[in-house]
């Protein structure tokens, strides 16, 4: 690591990467001082034992430079979802702002596998549009992303959430819990009648097992493609956080 006085990172998080790069970096002792930020959407997120953790925003760019510079923190780790594009944007602006070095951990996108029956889409609405009249859906959208459905009664959606909503904004089956590994998730998908699948290219291994039973029973995948990248400097994994927190001075 870059030898400073007194080294802080700042990690936006919300990914299992970034979980797995704050507990890397407090097992190993490597920072003075690590925060790690979550938005908030989840009532009891998993945090890691021993790690600081910051629940809610930051009010925008001007915010995040402004806790930056109050807070100490001499760099910052953007591991967002890959489809937090705002706040990615926010993240590089603010740490030109501060003068703090900043990293993008992105993680790739999942690639088709000989089989699979993908249908590539722009944006929500047009998820929606592309499934037929009737259809059984599972969407695997989180509830801030599922409004655009409401605009097709016809469908018969079925809704995974890890926390009860305190209303939906339409008839739908609701599915209470974390996704499971691919057998479950098979078992899941079969039990309801699912006949599409939607989700975005989040990437990774936490989520890829309803992926995997979607080909498995032959079901279209309603694809929801990524935004642009953040700005480089981007890694994939965390190794290549830890090797880029080491050199960056």
């Amino acid at each position: 690591m870059p030898s400073r006085e007194a080294l802080g990172v700042l990690i936006l998080g919300g990914t299992a990467e970034a979980t797995a790069l704050a507990i890397r970096l407090h097992t190993e002792r490597r920072v003075e001082r690590l925060v790690l930020s979550l938005a908030g959407r989840t009532l009891r997120p998993d945090l890691p034992e021993g790690v600081e953790a910051r629940i809610g925003g930051f009010g925008g760019a001007a915010g995040l430079a402004a806790y930056l510079a109050a807070e100490g923190i001499t760099h910052l780790v953007d591991a967002t979802h890959p489809f937090a594009a705002g706040i990615s944007r926010n993240a590089a602006e603010a740490a030109l702002a501060a003068g703090v070095p900043r990293l993008a951990l992105h993680r790739p996108g999942w690639d088709a596998r000989p089989g699979d029956r993908w249908v590539h889409v722009a944006c929500l609405k047009s998820a929606c549009d592309a499934l037929p009249p009737g259809a059984r859906p599972f969407l695997a959208l989180g509830r801030q992303h599922i409004a655009p459905f409401r605009h097709r009664p016809d469908l018969r959606p079925v809704l995974r959430m890890v926390d009860p909503p305190d209303a939906l904004p339409f008839a739908a089956d609701l599915v209470l819990g974390k996704p499971g590994d691919a057998a479950s998730e098979i078992a899941l998908f079969a039990g309801k009648g699912i006949t599409h699948v939607v989700c975005r290219n989040a990437g990774g291994a936490a989520s890829y097992a309803k992926i995997e039973a979607a080909g498995a029973l032959r079901l279209p995948v309603v694809l929801i493609d990524r935004p642009p990248a953040p700005p480089p400097p981007m890694v994939a994994s965390v190794e290549e956080a830890v090797a880029w927190l080491r050199r960056t001075p």
